[in-house]
């Protein structure tokens, strides 16, 4: 920010804290004294007072000078496609289960075969009713198609039985009835 920007800020804020003020003595103005050219000349007097003594204290310095800053400069490798060594792979301890070893925690990996195949077993099966783990493609839990047809038919069918009555007949000689009762 540069010091006309500042300036201006310290301004604004300067009249805005004399108005303040200025108010405040007119409104104590009033509760004496009724009349309006007193409580303008009071408030005028106060606005003209407070002014001046907030233009008479200077600015001081900052007491904790920013140093000036320089950006360092980044250098980025531009990479046409993501590479895996041999730091990334694991060693696979039987088929159909993976299981990190001492090694790998430490930081340390192994190379696998490549013959190796990794099998993953559906886990999902052998969970209990009480699971709170979403099954998604259970094959058991999806409907076959009959069963989805029968569903949208029931729900097409229910639309139409519920739909509303037009009782505004109905209505009207209710109303007919009341006012016939009340005369």
């Amino acid at each position: 920010m540069d010091a006309r920007h500042a300036e201006r800020i310290e301004t604004i804020a300067n009249v805005a804290a004399a108005a303040m003020l200025a108010v405040a003595v007119a409104y104590a103005v009033s509760r004496f004294m009724a009349s309006t050219v007193t409580i303008a000349a009071a408030a005028a007097a106060a606005l003209f007072v407070a002014l001046q003594i907030l233009r008479s204290i200077a600015p001081t310095e900052p007491e904790l000078p920013l140093a000036q800053f320089e950006p360092a400069q980044l250098a980025f490798e531009e990479l046409d496609e993501l590479l895996l060594t041999e730091a990334d792979r694991i060693e696979v301890e039987s088929s159909d289960e993976l299981l990190l070893t001492e090694a790998d925690r430490m930081g340390q990996t192994q190379t696998c075969d490549a013959d190796e195949v990794l099998v993953l077993d559906d886990v999902l099966t052998e969970l209990g009713d009480s699971s709170r783990v979403v099954r998604l493609f259970d094959a058991s839990a999806i409907p076959t198609p009959g069963q989805l047809k029968a569903r949208i038919d029931r729900h097409l069918g229910q639309t139409d039985q519920s739909a509303p009555v037009d009782a505004s007949e109905a209505l009207y000689e209710a109303l007919a009835k009341l006012r016939h009762s009340l005369k």
